[in-house]
């Protein structure tokens, strides 16, 4: 189980990631030039996991990544140096990351990791950095604790969505889909589905930003030491056409029956296609070529299911 869960998100990151540069390749690179290359360790050479990394489009050389426990780390020579840039602050776990591709020096941390494992560290919310990660400010969110996701509308910097999964032991009511049309300085709650489901993933189709993917996750750890965390009921996908405003939950036409655990989202440029990992009895990953509305079962390999 501890090898399912850890692959799962390595799975949904290494699938937007191909995703974006399998798109540009198909526009620019014959397909043969790239059939060698190799995944390599670029580093920090650290203890530890990461769940949260982001680059800026355009720019091969500067990425970010956020350690479960180590803080914000930024390249801007392609990997060969990483610098820690999140060390002056109060908290050390990082869950989400997002730049904004309109203004890159534009940066959102969520901290506290949805990885809730049996060592997990928590954190206190949302912080922004207007200058490519030099100074952070903290924008609130305090008691969200987890945070899974953190995506910004291509057009605006200052539009941002929040999923957040809250606190892992117990119910709290600051989990759901949070968005700020301010940069951050106020906060509307615009995807509840009560005090015991966060959100597992969010996606923002880029070509039209009123469109967004939620997958909502009922789960928590309890007080003794196991590894897997406990699933409950509320587990679904929710797609919203006006920018979040109302939300509207895919089930049927191809989707799997039955409860639902940790969900895994993305979503095309054109917002046709979407890509969503599920899992449930009838686990794998699920593709739509509609926008939502149908689904087929594109690999139901069950090994990268069970993320985290």
């Amino acid at each position: 189980m501890h090898k399912l869960r850890s692959g799962f998100r390595r799975s949904i990151v290494t699938l937007f990631f191909l995703f974006l540069a399998g798109s540009a390749i198909a526009q620019s690179v014959p397909s043969e030039l790239v059939t060698g290359l190799k995944w390599r360790l670029i580093g920090p050479f650290r203890g530890g996991r990461v769940v949260a990394v982001a680059g800026i489009p355009g720019d091969s050389t500067t990425f970010y990544f956020g350690a479960v426990n180590g803080g914000i780390w930024k390249t801007t020579d392609a990997g060969t140096v990483w610098i820690p840039i999140f060390d002056n602050q109060p908290v050390g776990s990082i869950g989400a990351i997002a730049v904004s591709p309109s203004d890159p020096k534009t940066i959102y941390a969520g901290t506290g990791e949805s990885d809730i494992r049996s060592d997990l560290s928590s954190g206190n919310g949302i912080y922004k950095s207007s200058d490519g990660g030099f100074n952070w400010t903290h924008i609130g969110l305090d008691d969200t604790r987890q945070i899974s996701r953190i995506v910004i509308d291509p057009q605006n910097p200052n539009v941002v969505y929040i999923g957040a999964l809250g606190h892992a032991y117990g119910p709290n009511e600051q989990r759901g889909v949070f968005k700020s049309v301010d940069g951050g300085t106020h906060w509307n709650k615009v995807l509840d589905q009560g005090p015991n489901v966060g959100i597992s993933d969010l996606a923002i189709c880029s070509g039209n930003p009123q469109i967004l993917y939620a997958g909502t996750w009922n789960a928590h750890r309890p007080p003794w030491s196991t590894y897997a965390p406990i699933d409950g009921p509320g587990g679904g996908l929710y797609r919203s056409l006006d920018a979040g405003q109302t939300w509207s939950r895919l089930s049927g036409n191809g989707l799997p029956e039955g409860d639902w655990g940790r969900i895994g989202v993305d979503v095309a440029p054109d917002g046709k296609r979407v890509y969503a990992l599920i899992q449930a009895k009838k686990a794998g990953l699920y593709r739509s070529d509609d926008g939502g509305n149908t689904w087929v079962l594109e690999n139901a390999d069950a090994s990268p299911i069970a993320f985290g």
